[in-house]
């Protein structure tokens, strides 16, 4: 017997009978983001290494350990991890810093990244993605942070958190790390190897750890004093006041998480999560923040930056399945020229109409028309000697004879 090949682990197909729900959530983001002024960017699933390495950051687990990548011509390319590096780097290339700002995008497409499968994460996954580009002003944070929620809220998700924090710019972001290491130093050996390893590296990253041991340590008094201390500068401080307000006016409820600092190393200032309390420990439905300096850093125009992504894995493990859709009608017939003729001429008015193309009984064609039609439209000889057709209404039983011109206003 010839071995069955089987889906890649970490992969998964997503079948007839589950797609109504992708569809629900595609639909939902055309209409919300529509109502902002966002427009849909497609942009290729594998990209040059170099771009992640740079937008990303080599110090991430992302680029270290989750890439898929591969050489081809001499040129290592990499399966995107995310899709914020490809967005400014298609914003960089076709100029679009010449356009009116904001200039506002959003996407949806297959990310890949190599870690261990789990609810609502896998190796190749999708996401929703929204990019917002040339406005400094706490109003941009304030209004992605709003969409995303009015997203979730159009889904029937409403038992959400918002959390935010501010990482500050660079220059007062540095002062933080240091005390941070010097405060987490005696510490040091007792971190896990990630967060050995990060030490030097990254120290903000360390505060993104979910190990457990290594959380216990973040607790402590002497360490909790640094990194709930007040580091940012004015300037930054400014601009978070102003998140806040802009939110509390949106009555967005939001509280502030000093340990949040998302797990890519391009973000400065604003940074947020919604989380679900569906999901169990790693209950994020939902991550963003301000990347002022990735545009400029990819080659491009210093051009300010906020954006979010959601995994929609992780969206659909938390709705209800969705019922598929009825056909308008199904042609139930032993005359299969006239029953194909039929469903044409109602499929090129719009309707949703399926005929039987092996002509099975009669008795098997209404049966099946009973389990994925609204109506069956019967077509018998003597329907066809009067040119007209029997219509059954196959939810109340009730039947009724009528001309293709009535037809129209019954489906």
């Amino acid at each position: 017997m010839t071995k069955l090949i089987q889906v890649i682990k970490g992969t998964h197909d997503i079948l007839p009978q589950e797609i109504e729900l992708w569809h629900f959530l595609e639909e939902k983001a055309v209409k919300i983001f529509n109502e902002y002024g966002y427009k849909e960017i497609r942009t290729p699933i594998f990209e040059a290494t170099e771009l992640f390495a740079r937008g990303v950051g080599d110090t991430t687990d992302i680029v270290n350990k989750e890439m898929y990548t591969f050489e081809k011509s001499d040129r290592s390319l990499t399966l995107r991890p995310e899709n914020t590096a490809g967005v400014v780097r298609s914003f960089i290339e076709n100029g679009m810093s010449r356009l009116s700002s904001p200039v506002k995008l959003w996407y949806k497409g297959p990310m890949f990244r190599y870690e261990r499968p789990q609810k609502g994460r896998q190796r190749q996954f999708h996401q929703l993605g929204v990019e917002m580009f040339g406005i400094k002003d706490p109003t941009a944070d304030a209004e992605v942070i709003l969409m995303a929620v009015n997203y979730l809220k159009s889904l029937g998700l409403n038992d959400l958190d918002v959390e935010i924090n501010s990482l500050g710019c660079p220059k007062c972001r540095e002062n933080f790390k240091q005390k941070l290491k010097e405060v987490l130093k005696p510490e040091l050996n007792n971190l896990c190897e990630d967060c050995q390893n990060r030490y030097e590296k990254n120290p903000l990253r360390l505060l993104d750890c979910k190990v457990e041991s290594c959380k216990a340590i973040f607790e402590k008094p002497e360490i909790q004093k640094v990194i709930q201390s007040d580091f940012i500068c004015e300037e930054c401080k400014e601009h978070f006041d102003k998140l806040k307000l802009y939110l509390d006016k949106m009555h967005v409820k939001y509280s502030v998480n000093k340990l949040l600092v998302r797990g890519l190393d391009y973000y400065n200032r604003t940074v947020f999560e919604i989380k679900s309390n569906n999901l169990g420990s790693q209950n994020a439905v939902c991550g963003g923040g301000r990347y002022d300096s990735l545009v400029k850093n990819l080659g491009g125009e210093d051009t300010p930056a906020v954006g979010w992504a959601m995994g929609m894995e992780r969206l659909i493990s938390l709705l209800p399945a969705k019922e598929s859709k009825k056909l308008d009608g199904y042609v139930v017939s032993n005359y299969p020229a006239e029953a194909f003729e039929l469903a044409e001429e109602l499929r090129s008015l719009g309707y949703c109409v399926e005929f039987d193309l092996s002509n099975k009984k009669f008795t098997k064609q209404l049966e099946k028309a009973s389990k994925v039609a609204k109506f069956a439209l019967i077509l018998g000889e003597d329907e066809i000697k009067s040119n007209k057709i029997s219509v059954k209404n196959l939810a109340t039983s009730e039947q009724k004879t009528v001309s293709k011109n009535e037809l129209r206003s019954i489906l």
